[in-house]
């Protein structure tokens, strides 16, 4: 079976204020969204890790800080293609 990256679409999380002092400002994770919604994230601090998320609403409500981090689209929507 042939896999393809149709209705994947990658992000950043760009982080305006560190309310915890670990990460830092600025780009601090990337991650994919996968056709079904389910979401990945990498943390790019010195210390990484994989979560995986049921979608990206849930990884905003948890990262998000109540806007000071953002999801950044890196890809288009895959209606958009």
């Amino acid at each position: 079976m042939l896999l393809t990256n149709r209705g994947m679409r990658r992000f950043h999380l760009l982080r305006n204020t560190d309310m915890s002092g670990v990460s830092g400002p600025g780009y601090v994770a990337e991650g994919v969204q996968f056709a079904d919604g389910q979401t990945v994230l990498k943390w790019l601090t010195h210390v990484n890790s994989l979560a995986v998320y049921p979608d990206v609403e849930a990884l905003v409500m948890i990262h998000g800080h109540d806007g000071m981090t953002q999801l950044v689209w890196d890809d288009d929507s895959p209606g958009d293609r």
